[in-house]
């Protein structure tokens, strides 16, 4: 049975506040028991290498 989780973004904005970003997806819990850690583009992140907007960052399974 795939169930529908909701993916939290870690990334930060320049203020230093939480983005705010998630995405939706399913997934098996027979399978896969642990919780789930993907990395998606996040447009909210702040990147203070090049100080611009948007950045690769880890997504981590949440609450719905």
């Amino acid at each position: 049975m795939r169930d529908k989780i909701k993916m939290n973004s870690t990334g930060l904005t320049e203020a230093g506040k939480k983005t705010g970003t998630f995405r939706t997806t399913t997934k098996n819990k027979r399978t896969m028991t642990e919780k789930l850690k993907m990395k998606y583009y996040d447009p909210r992140a702040f990147n203070k290498e090049t100080g611009k907007c948007g950045m690769h960052v880890l997504f981590e399974e949440g609450k719905i």
